[in-house]
């Protein structure tokens, strides 16, 4: 295991030998290691001590196992073997020898590589635990346009107690930057904003002032920025959501409020009013800047799917917050596992999500089939659906569907996706009834204030089903069942409630 070498290295696992027979021979080549094969050159020592190889012949040995292909490997093998039994090695130990060596041979680096490595996993560990939003937020920078990355990443940030805000006019620069405890989203990671266009927003707040409102904020801009289609992307994706406008009441008067200030911001940009006369352009402008915005409202549900559309992401919630406890009961695989290589390709796997980027094609005999994006909190995969799955689950393939789906995890040209076999819709209300809310939280946040402030939440959900309250120490674990006054109704809005109180991961257990 990867955390061998940590315990033996602090007293917690015991230095064993590969083999009673290897004890004494390798005890110079592994002493540095703790009885473990950490580098390459360690490999190749060995096959010079125990099989007595040349150095030539050790490095192609340690190639060999690098390619990974069982027709070599056999070969090798063979005179790995040979050489062993003709220096008095028993079969049971070149067995236990090469089974050692082989899976570690693929991914092993030589000594100088991985003491370089080390040093700069030491740095960002370092980072990463004491400067846990910095950190995230120059991983999150590093990935760029990478979305599957991003969200892996975001769902680390959660795990860590770390808010990603959404984009903001009056506080993001072009890239993810801390906020303190937190990371705001970069304007540079919206859709149809381009570099200029964020130095011109950062330009106007820096000279004149933070923006107060929409009016403000088309006031102090310059014409680089003064675009419908740019303020659209940027309503869409809650950029203006700290001046108090309702995203839809911002949607509604945005094109004509930009067409009301263009042919100043034009005249500006020209220097007609000095030319003119008659008076300095910010008088000329005052009426055509007061935009009256309406109140109106999109629902989350919506909200967050233009936010997906904008981002490429959910940032300021997600769809299955509230649900994905009861989501990941019902499946055998998580997507980050799918991305990361530790499912063998072709394995039947069940994963559930919600769907996203629906495209509808026809293959050349005629038949409709369907691709999508099945997002789950820690990330997303392609799934297919092709003509005979289609057939019999198309009505139930659309943007926004939460899901669950069977099917293989197919690995070509180091692109990921699912061949669906099977595709379900689940229905939480029966999974929701049916059992205790079992709500987790650690024994030392266990505060009167936080029990109070826990109690106002269940009491704004009353229903039928019991509360199980499982306070954490360490390994210990303590199952309280709440009294009866404090029964609720599981739903989405609940969990939202009880994730925002005691954090993402209390309703993971």
């Amino acid at each position: 295991a990867h955390t061998d070498y940590a315990k033996r290295k602090n007293g917690l696992q015991e230095i064993k030998p590969i083999h009673p027979e290897l004890e004494e021979p390798l005890r110079d080549i592994l002493s540095e290691t703790y009885g473990l094969i950490v580098y390459q050159e360690q490999i190749m020592h060995i096959a010079q001590k125990v099989a007595g190889y040349s150095l030539g012949q050790a490095d192609l040995l340690r190639r060999a196992m690098g390619k990974k292909k069982k027709e070599i490997l056999d070969e090798a093998y063979g005179g790995f073997a040979d050489g062993m039994k003709q220096n008095g090695f028993s079969q049971a130990a070149i067995t236990a020898l090469w089974d050692t060596v082989l899976p570690f041979a693929g991914y092993a680096f030589n000594k100088s590589h991985a003491a370089g490595y080390g040093l700069v996993s030491f740095w960002t560990a370092y980072l990463k635990a004491n400067y846990p939003a910095e950190y995230m937020a120059g991983l999150l920078t590093s990935v760029g346009d990478d979305k599957d990355k991003a969200a892996v990443y975001l769902a680390d940030c959660r795990r860590l107690g770390i808010t990603v805000l959404p984009p903001d006019v009056n506080e993001s620069v072009h890239n993810f930057a801390s906020v303190g405890k937190d990371i705001r989203y970069g304007l540079g990671g919206v859709r149809n904003v381009g570099a200029n266009v964020v130095q011109s927003i950062i330009a106007g707040r820096t000279d004149k002032g933070k923006y107060t409102d929409f009016s403000d904020y088309l006031s102090k801009i310059d014409i680089t920025a003064c675009n419908k289609r740019v303020t659209e992307s940027l309503v869409k994706a809650g950029a203006f959501d700290s001046l108090g406008h309702a995203r839809k009441g911002l949607f509604l008067v945005h094109a004509d409020a930009v067409d009301s200030v263009l042919g100043t911001k034009k005249a500006e940009a020209m220097g007609q009013f000095d030319l003119f006369g008659g008076g300095d352009a910010g008088d000329a402008g005052d009426a055509a800047f007061t935009i009256k915005v309406p109140d109106d409202e999109w629902d989350d549900k919506h909200k967050l799917a233009l936010e997906r559309e904008m981002l490429g992401l959910y940032v300021s919630g997600h769809p299955l917050n509230g649900v994905a406890h009861l989501l990941n009961a019902q499946v055998d695989t998580q997507i980050p596992a799918i991305l990361e290589g530790a499912v063998a390709n072709d394995s039947q796997v069940r994963i559930g999500g919600i769907l996203a980027g629906v495209v509808r094609r026809v293959n050349k005999q005629g038949l409709p089939w369907a691709s999508a994006q099945l997002e789950d909190l820690n990330g997303s995969v392609t799934v297919n659906f092709f003509p005979k799955t289609y057939a019999v689950f198309g009505a139930d393939i659309m943007d926004d569907a939460i899901v669950l789906v069977s099917g293989k995890a197919r690995v070509e040209d180091e692109r990921v996706s699912i061949f669906a076999s099977d595709l379900v819709v689940p229905d939480f209300s029966n999974a929701q009834a049916d059992r205790p809310l079992a709500v987790s939280l650690p024994t030392r946040q266990c505060t009167p204030e936080k029990v109070s402030a826990l109690k106002q939440v269940l009491a704004h959900h009353p229903g039928t089903s019991q509360v199980h309250l499982r306070l954490i120490s360490g390994d210990r674990i303590t199952t309280l069942e709440l009294d009866q006054t404090l029964r609720v109704t599981p739903s989405s809005a609940l969990m939202g409630d009880l994730k925002a109180l005691l954090g993402p991961g209390c309703l993971g257990g």
